[in-house]
C-alpha cells in the first residue's frame, strides 16, 4: 500500500517551509523571512506512531494576488501581496499552480496560517479554495507561530474559518506538532479503504512515470492500439481518472498514467517539477514503474529526480527511450552504450532493461507490456530456503568477506522473507562486519541463479540472537 501524501499549504510566509523541516527530521527547505521564497514543492519522508508519509512542501499561495503596484491608502495586507508580487512577478502562476495541484493530489491537507497576524483576506481566500478543491476530504487547520499562552489562546479565533479544529503549533520549537500529526495519521487513515481498494485486485499496475515532454501521452496512446489490447469502457477503478483498466493476452492490466500533468509553465525552470506529484503517488501505486526517458535530450536532473523515488520505494523498474527514431547517426552498438549510460546515471544496476521504442513510429512498442509483465513475475519469486542457503555459502567461500577490526563475519543462515520485493533475511555474527560492497557482491551472487529482471532486492543484514525469542 502507498504512503499517504501530506500537503502544507498557506498564503506566503506562515512558516510552510519551517514545518516542513521539521517534520522531515532535515534541514532541507530553505527558511527565510520573506515572501515567496518556497517556488517549487519539495518532498520528504516522515513517520509518525510508526506511521509512514510523504510532506509536500508548497509556495505561498495567494489567490488575490495581483501585478497592481500598491496604492496610497492600501492596507497592510495589499502592500504585502504587492510585495510578493514584485518580488515573484515571473514566477507567482507557477506558484500558485504548484500549489493546487498538491491541493488536488494529496490524501491530506494541512493548512497553516499565522497566529501573529489573525485572520487575515488571503486566508480566507485559501479557505474558500480549499473547501471547494478538496471536496470534504480532509483539511487540518494548523495555527503557527503560537508560541506563548496568549498566541495559543488566541488559536480559536481561526475556528472562524469554518475548517473544524485549530490545531496551535509553534513548527520553530515543535511544540503542538505531536498533536497535529495525530490529526494527520487519523485523518490519512481514515481515507486509508479508498487506497486499499487498489490492492484488493489482481490486475498487474504498471505506472507510466517521467518529466514533462518525452512522450508519456503519445506513448500511451500507442500501447492502446495494440489489437491485443482490450481496453475497458468503464472510468478509472482506482483514485487516479487516468487509470487505465485493460486485458493483455489474458492478463489483467492497469496502466497508471502521470501524462496528464504537461502544460508549460511562463518560467522554464519549474516546469520540470510539475510531474513529480503525480509521479510518486504513480509509483507507490504500482508494481512495474516504467520510467520514460527521452533519446533527444539525455538524462536530465529531472529523470534522476523521478529514478530515485522508484528506488526509494524498492518499485519493479523498466527504463523506455522514448524518441529513438529522431537519434541521428545509429550504430550497430548505438543502443547498447546508450543504455550504459543511462544506467550509470541513475544509479540501476544491469538488472534493470532498457528500451529504444518511438511512439511515434510504434517501432518496439509492442514489447512494452510484454516486458512489464515479465518484470512483474520476476517480483513474485521466491527462492527456497536450502537453495538459497546453499548459493550463499558458496560464495562467501569463493570470496569471504574481508576481516574489520580484526573480526571475521560468519553466516549462519538466510531466509526469504517476502516477495514484492524480494526481501532476504541474513543472519550473521555481527552485521556491522558487513560492507555494503560485500553486500552488493551477495545481491549480484543471488542474480547470477535467479535474475529477477528489474527488480530490487531488499537483503537484511541481523544478528543471529534477534532471530530468536
Amino acid at each position: 500500500m502507498r504512503k499517504p501524501i501530506i500537503a502544507l499549504v498557506g498564503r506566503p510566509n506562515v512558516g510552510k517551509s519551517t514545518l516542513f523541516n521539521r517534520l522531515i527530521g532535515a534541514r532541507r527547505a530553505i527558511v527565510q523571512d520573506e515572501p515567496g521564497t518556497t517556488r517549487d514543492r519539495l518532498y520528504g519522508e516522515a513517520e509518525w506512531t510508526g506511521h509512514a508519509f510523504l510532506v509536500v512542501d508548497t509556495g505561498g499561495l495567494d489567490i488575490a494576488t495581483t501585478d497592481k503596484a500598491p496604492q496610497k491608502g492600501d492596507s497592510a495586507q495589499s502592500v504585502g501581496r504587492a510585495a510578493l508580487s514584485t518580488s515573484s512577478r515571473d514566477f507567482v502562476h507557477e506558484i500558485r499552480a504548484q500549489a493546487e495541484i498538491a491541493i488536488a493530489e494529496a490524501d491530506v491537507v494541512v493548512f497553516l496560517v499565522d497566529a501573529c497576524d489573525g485572520i487575515t483576506a488571503a486566508d480566507q481566500d485559501v479557505a474558500d479554495t480549499l473547501r471547494v478543491r478538496r471536496a470534504g476530504r480532509p483539511v487540518i487547520l494548523a495555527v503557527n507561530k503560537a508560541d506563548n499562552t496568549a498566541r495559543r489562546q488566541a488559536a480559536l479565533e481561526f475556528y472562524e474559518l469554518g475548517l473544524g479544529e485549530a490545531y496551535p503549533i509553534s513548527a520553530l520549537h515543535g511544540t503542538g506538532t505531536g498533536d497535529l500529526l495525530d490529526a494527520v495519521v487519523a485523518a490519512s487513515a481514515a481515507s486509508a479503504p479508498a487506497v486499499a481498494e487498489d490492492a484488493e485486485d489482481h490486475a498487474v499496475h504498471i505506472a507510466i512515470v517521467g518529466r514533462p515532454n518525452v512522450g508519456k501521452s503519445a506513448l500511451l496512446n500507442a500501447l492502446l492500439q495494440q489489437d491485443r489490447a482490450i481496453v475497458s469502457p468503464l472510468p478509472g477503478t482506482t483514485r487516479d481518472a487516468l487509470d487505465t483498466p485493460l486485458t493483455w493476452e489474458g492478463r489483467d492490466v492497469l496502466l497508471i498514467d502521470t501524462a496528464g500533468i504537461r502544460r508549460r509553465g511562463r518560467v522554464e525552470s519549474g516546469v520540470e517539477h510539475y510531474s513529480v506529484l503525480r509521479a510518486i503517488n504513480a509509483i507507490e501505486r504500482s508494481d512495474v514503474a516504467l520510467l520514460v526517458l527521452d533519446a533527444t535530450t539525455g538524462i536530465t536532473a529531472q529523470d534522476a529526480h523521478v529514478a530515485g523515488f522508484i528506488l526509494d520505494a524498492y518499485k519493479s523498474v523498466a527504463l523506455i527511450v522514448n524518441k529513438w527514431d529522431a537519434v541521428e547517426n545509429k550504430e550497430t552498438n548505438t543502443a547498447d552504450a546508450f543504455a550504459q549510460t543511462v544506467r550509470a546515471q541513475l544509479r540501476f544496476l544491469d538488472y534493470v532493461p532498457v528500451l529504444t521504442v518511438s511512439a511515434l513510429t510504434r517501432q518496439r512498442v509492442s514489447k512494452i507490456l510484454p516486458l512489464a509483465l515479465a518484470i512483474a513475475a520476476q517480483r513474485q519469486v521466491r527462492i527456497p530456503t536450502g537453495e538459497l542457503n546453499r548459493l550463499l555459502r558458496e560464495a562467501m567461500q569463493a570470496h569471504p568477506a574481508p576481516n574489520r577490526q580484526g573480526k571475521q563475519l560468519k553466516f549462519f543462515y538466510a531466509t526469504q522473507a517476502e516477495i514484492a520485493p524480494p526481501t532476504f533475511v541474513l543472519f550473521v555474527n555481527e552485521r556491522e562486519l558487513v560492507h555494503f560492497s560485500y553486500a552488493r557482491y551477495l545481491e549480484n551472487q543471488i542474480r547470477a541463479a535467479y535474475p529477477f529482471t528489474g527488480t530490487p532486492l531488499r537483503l537484511e543484514l541481523r544478528n543471529r540472537q534477534e532471530g530468536q525469542e
